[in-house]
């Protein structure tokens, strides 16, 4: 089981954070993730792979002026 944002999941075990952030239907272009209190450079997102007792955190980008 991983932390997603506070909210427990199973069913993200062992898949890349590129995949991850695919099936939960975010834009990477547009966020920051943080794993385990570190932030993830999005260029090695794909190489990434979600653990067993990960904490994943995403941030969303918010445009304004």
């Amino acid at each position: 089981m991983i932390i997603l944002n506070g909210k427990e999941k199973e069913q993200y075990l062992d898949l890349s954070l590129t995949e991850l952030l695919e099936r939960e239907g975010y834009d990477s272009r547009k966020i920051a993730v943080e794993i385990n209190g570190e932030i993830i450079s999005k260029s090695i997102y794909n190489e990434t792979r979600v653990k067993s007792g990960d904490k994943v955190e995403v941030v969303s980008f918010v445009g304004g002026g």
